[in-house]
């Protein structure tokens, strides 16, 4: 799981607020849904019944409630694009719940392009529509597209903070950090919450700042209600912070305390499994990793599994688990997921295929060629194959600015001979 995912999800939630104040504002004032349109839009999605730990938790009531009432609304007025905003918004966040993207995603966007296609003259309607439709091809690593649809809310409305969001995270991934700077300044400003204060973390960790990286998402923490889905997403993302620099201690402790608050939270669990891997307590790690899978089919629980098995040198179970991952990214392309980064990943650290690695991570570059942590992955690439000049070009674009990883540590170690 990407770090830069987080600031997507946190997104939502900026979406979800604005979308129930809509619909509060037009149901106190008695005001009828717009009638400018001709046709409304029937064919709604269902929402998908969840299982196990997740159908426990205390939001899967309400949700259930929530998707109920909003399907009735629809069914009753199918031009009540309210109500089909605030819908496709729970399912943008049921898809990160459940970790059901490839249900989830196409089921949201279905229903965001049947608002626009409707051409609703409301600029809110318009507004809402263009800055969810950002948000979900943000999650689908469609960033051009994200790019655009953010640029085209912001010209209907500069002073809403979730568009600056939407830019911050399509530049962040185009490699456009000048411009993601910007955008968060100015979010910062006009709404010093969880959702800006997460960027500003994870832009100051990839300009060399570690802590003022800790810093800001503490700040994003203390933002959030404890328990939260979001939040918790932040502790668990100031845990991989304190992780991935060797704080073994703090991040165990973000993870536990994420776990008090929220049980069901696999992406916690599975960040124990880590820390278990990286102290060598292998069973523990596997056990834990495996609890998480079973919460949510979330595709890096498995990766941390294989690592487990390729720590323990048992290639078969690593070449097994490399298959249901190669099976499950997939699916998720099926759905209009570009996942070549990923699977590019698994060729390199499991299947050590630098090829085909190569093949996919070369696609990327040509579409995002400043982008950090895709020459990062190309530099990998280009030491397992040997190459040491393309290797410190790749590298020299991706510590640019500063950004220091324990890859890029590992990298400029076996470049410099030592």
């Amino acid at each position: 799981m990407n770090r830069q995912y987080s600031a997507y999800v946190i997104c939502l939630t900026a979406i979800l607020a604005a979308l129930v104040s809509l619909t509060m504002a037009c149901n106190s004032t008695g005001n009828a849904v717009p009638t400018d349109i001709a046709a409304g839009i029937t064919d709604i999605p269902a929402l998908k019944i969840r299982e196990g730990m997740l159908a426990q938790a205390d939001d899967w009531a309400i949700v259930q409630t929530e998707v109920a009432q909003l399907r009735e609304k629809i069914a009753k007025n199918p031009q009540d694009y309210k109500s089909m905003l605030y819908l496709a918004a729970i399912y943008m966040q049921e898809a990160r719940t459940t970790g059901e993207h490839p249900y989830y995603y196409p089921a949201a966007l279905q229903i965001l392009d049947g608002i626009l296609a409707q051409k609703p003259k409301d600029p809110d309607i318009q507004l809402q529509t263009l800055t969810s439709k950002a948000s979900v091809c943000l999650s689908q690593h469609d960033f051009k597209q994200a790019l655009a649809l953010g640029q085209e809310a912001l010209a209907l409305n500069d002073k809403f903070a979730a568009v600056y969001g939407v830019l911050v995270d399509a530049n962040v991934e185009l490699g456009n950090y000048a411009d993601a700077v910007k955008m968060s300044d100015k979010m910062s400003a006009m709404r010093p919450d969880l959702r800006s204060y997460s960027r500003v973390s994870y832009l100051r960790e990839l300009h060399g700042d570690y802590e003022g990286a800790l810093a800001a998402m503490r700040l994003a923490v203390e933002a959030g209600v404890p328990g939260a889905e979001n939040t918790e997403w932040c502790r668990f993302t100031l845990g991989e912070l304190y992780r991935r620099h060797k704080d073994l201690k703090n991040a165990e402790l973000q993870y536990n305390m994420s776990l008090q608050l929220r049980p069901s939270y696999a992406f916690a669990q599975n960040g124990l499994a880590e820390i278990a891997l990286a102290r060598g307590e292998y069973d523990r790690a596997l056990t834990l990793s495996e609890q998480a899978a079973a919460v949510m089919p979330e595709f890096s629980f498995y990766e941390t599994q294989a690592r487990v098995y390729q720590a323990q040198n048992q290639p078969e179970k690593v070449k097994s688990l490399t298959s249901d991952l190669l099976d499950m990214l997939s699916e998720d392309r099926k759905s209009g997921h570009n996942v070549n980064l990923e699977i590019a990943k698994i060729h390199l650290h499991l299947g050590n295929d630098a090829q085909k690695a190569k093949i996919l991570a070369a696609s990327e570059y040509a579409k995002r060629p400043e982008n950090i942590s895709i020459n990062e992955l190309m530099a990998q690439i280009a030491l397992a194959q040997q190459d040491k000049v393309a290797a410190k070009a790749y590298l020299s674009k991706a510590t640019r600015t500063g950004y220091q990883s324990s890859e890029t540590i590992e990298l400029q170690k076996q470049l410099s001979g030592n």
